[in-house]
């Protein structure tokens, strides 16, 4: 199995409109960060996306994705669904009906704003111009293929909602605490991707220091941090991070297992 990194930047994305600070007018490439969102990829060829991203289009593209089987959402923040939109490409390369799978009340808040994307799929000869979304509550693991995915409960802020766990990956990002009882369901892991917002901090993302002592304590193989501001310049905190744990950057592949 194999995880991109399509985007991770944080809402704003960087470099940020109208700002000329040194993260923001970087010759890192790595520095340049879109909205976050992750491509599983299975060794059977399964194709599974974690959010749509105000920035899917750009990313799919960078990345040569040309199937998507089934989305897990997060939640329905802006930069995590707003490109939804895009999946209407997908309908047309498939010619079949996507599957969208999150908590209950996350799929009924996409369904609401983005209600011509839920619905029946449109008749053969009117071509697939619309994305064709099907809602699929998720409350236990699924397999998909090969792939086992857990959906983890965790708080952003006032939030409530799902990381996931794909096989021995696990991908949690705008997350502020665990609950006790999603600890036992990052047990094993391979490799963590984890949310790591800014060094001060913030109400509902953990800071830089809050998520290495989560890292620590979750113990997986590899840990990427990512869901970065503009405060964050790749290289410095690269120096700063203990062995078996490094930033993300868009396009990044993590093989795992």
């Amino acid at each position: 199995m194999e995880a991109v990194i399509l985007g991770s930047g944080s809402s704003a994305g960087t470099p940020v409109i109208g700002c000329h600070c040194p993260v923001c007018t970087s010759a890192d490439p790595r520095n340049r960060r879109s909205r976050a969102s992750l491509w599983v990829r299975g060794d059977a060829g399964e194709s599974l996306l974690v959010d749509t991203s105000t920035d899917l289009r750009h990313q799919a593209l960078r990345e040569g994705m040309d199937r998507v089987d089934a989305v897990f959402l997060t939640h329905t923040h802006a930069d995590h669904i707003n490109g939804i939109d895009d999946m209407r490409a997908f309908n047309g390369l498939q010619e079949q009906v996507i599957p969208v799978h999150g908590r209950d009340t996350v799929l009924e808040a996409a369904a609401q704003r983005f209600h011509y994307c839920f619905g029946d799929p449109p008749p053969p000869e009117k071509g697939w111009y619309i994305p064709v979304l099907e809602a699929r509550p998720i409350d236990a693991p699924l397999d998909w293929g090969g792939i086992r995915v857990t959906p983890i409960p965790v708080e952003h802020g006032r939030w409530s909602i799902f990381g996931y766990r794909f096989n021995d990956l696990a991908y949690i990002t705008d997350v502020k605490t665990i609950p006790d009882d999603s600890w036992p369901l990052l047990a094993g892991l391979d490799t963590l991707i984890l949310d790591c917002l800014r060094y001060r901090d913030h109400p509902t993302h953990m800071r830089v220091e809050e998520a290495l002592a989560t890292a620590e304590r979750i113990g997986a193989r590899r840990t990427v941090f990512t869901h970065f501001t503009h405060d964050i310049e790749f290289s410095a905190l690269a120096a700063e991070l203990p062995a078996g744990m490094e930033p993300a950057y868009d396009g990044l592949r993590l093989p795992v297992g």
